[in-house]
């Protein structure tokens, strides 16, 4: 991508004031119309929002978004939704043993509703309830267990493992390290995980060792780990034997191969990544942890390397296709040495990784800062900005009153062929994803901020009761 060294925050008032306006009617619109007997809505087709079961994922991410309308324009009407919504419907998802998802449905509903309530612009009477749900939701999450052997040539031994996906113990998913906001926030109110015999573990050390091991094994470092061994690249699975713990190989279920990149698993790594480094910087103490000492390098090194890799293999835009290795890229010559094609004819884009690597872009552009990387924390946080100059503009912003989808051209599953294709069209597009249309108010919340000159909202700025 070209990074636009002078977009500011202010520049992009006008189009995030758009959003908010275009975000009220799609929020209105989904909630009026959709039936919940059906499951939770996942993606669009034909502009409408349709359920797809896999793993109830995504309901979350409807009632967050209500949460995030209102803390942008203070509309009560999205408040009610967003509340009445995570109280009443996702109970079962705070225990819910069987999804490696935890930090998407949960934070983002109880978190965000607790947010509010310690901004004092929500019912404190709900905050006890909010509270209890976040640390059951951790210790939940944290119980999803692996233990793994790692050949550390760098240091002592350390426990290893990482919190595995719904695929299996031997499975390691990239998108998970978002997920670990969940064990942070439950660390924080004070939970510790109890097993057998009252055996506590730490949730903070089982987020270390997650993140870790997400950084070890799904980042890649240029060091001749195998043939494709690319700086940045990331792997979206990583297999492993549950046996002896021993590391097999990549894997994936939503790129093209295990040896190319799915675009949203790496935006997921720098997103992930950098709201660690977010929290680990902003609360000290943390950093007398053992488990935070060791780990915090390993984070650090996997959102850089992440983070320059997106910018050398996106689109000028800074729009992703869906994989860097996708075989219709061929067909598309440069396509890196021009602005991202959603409705070309080989491959397609896929809108909501922007707007997860965008906002990863700006977090790590601010750790940077505070440690004192003035370079890149202005190159990181102007490729955030570039990115979000073009998702809050057509054709990726919709326009189309019809249309339940906020942000367009997302994908979802393109190796099972779920997304939709319309008529006269080789490739999905035009559609959006729930997760993208939440992920985009979170960075729209952000720049709006970052414009105002106040801090951006922190799935770790929550009020612990004491």
């Amino acid at each position: 991508m070209i990074i636009d060294r002078t977009v500011t925050p202010s520049d992009l008032l006008p189009a995030v004031h758009a959003l908010w306006r275009r975000s009220a009617e799609t929020i209105g619109a989904l909630h009026e119309t959709w039936n919940w007997k059906d499951g939770a809505p996942v993606y669009t087709a034909r502009g409408r929002y349709t359920a797809r079961g896999w793993t109830d994922w995504t309901e979350g991410f409807h009632y967050g978004s209500a949460l995030l309308q209102y803390d942008a324009i203070g509309e009560d009407r999205f408040l009610t939704i967003g509340r009445t919504g995570a109280l009443r419907r996702m109970p079962a998802h705070v225990t819910h043993f069987g999804v490696h998802d935890h930090g998407f449905n949960n934070i983002s509903t109880y978190g965000n509703l607790l947010r509010l309530i310690g901004e004092g612009r929500a019912d404190p009477l709900d905050a006890d309830v909010c509270r209890l749900a976040l640390r059951c939701s951790g210790a939940v999450q944290a119980a999803r267990w692996t233990p793994v052997r790692w050949d550390r040539t760098d240091g002592p031994p350390v426990p290893m493992g990482f919190v595995h996906s719904f695929n299996g113990p031997h499975s390691l998913f990239v998108d998970t390290i978002r997920s670990m906001r969940a064990l942070a926030v439950a660390h924080a109110l004070g939970q510790e995980l109890l097993g057998e015999q009252d055996a506590r573990t730490s949730l903070l050390d089982r987020l270390c060792a997650h993140a870790a091991a997400t950084a070890v094994w799904s980042v890649y470092y240029g060091e001749g780990r195998d043939a494709y061994d690319v700086p940045g690249r990331t792997a979206h699975e990583c297999l492993f034997n549950p046996v002896n713990g021993s590391y097999r190989c990549p894997s994936t279920q939503q790129g093209y191969s295990p040896f190319t990149t799915w675009t949203r698993g790496l935006a997921w790594a720098i997103c992930g990544f950098a709201e660690l480094l977010e929290w680990f910087d902003a609360r000290p103490q943390l950093k007398s942890s053992a488990g935070v000492a060791w780990a915090e390098p390993y984070l650090w090194r996997g959102a850089t390397a992440a983070a320059e890799f997106y910018i050398a293999h996106t689109a000028t835009d800074g729009v992703p296709y869906w994989d860097t290795g996708a075989p219709g890229l061929a067909q598309l010559g440069d396509w890196r040495a021009r602005p991202a094609e959603p409705c070309n004819d080989h491959e397609p884009v896929d809108s909501s990784a922007a707007a997860i690597a965008a906002q990863g872009l700006l977090r790590l552009g601010s750790v940077a800062g505070q440690r004192g990387e003035a370079e890149a924390a202005s190159r990181w946080t102007r490729a955030g900005l570039t990115v979000a100059r073009t998702l809050f503009a057509s054709p990726y912003l919709s326009d189309d009153p019809g249309h339940q989808g906020l942000i367009l051209h997302a994908i979802y599953h393109r190796p099972n062929g779920w997304d939709y294709v319309p008529e006269g069209s080789s490739i999905p597009r035009g559609e959006a994803c729930l997760w993208g249309d939440y992920h985009a108010r979170e960075l729209a919340l952000m720049i709006l901020r970052m414009a105002e000159g106040t801090p951006w909202p922190r799935f770790f700025e929550i009020p612990d009761g004491s």
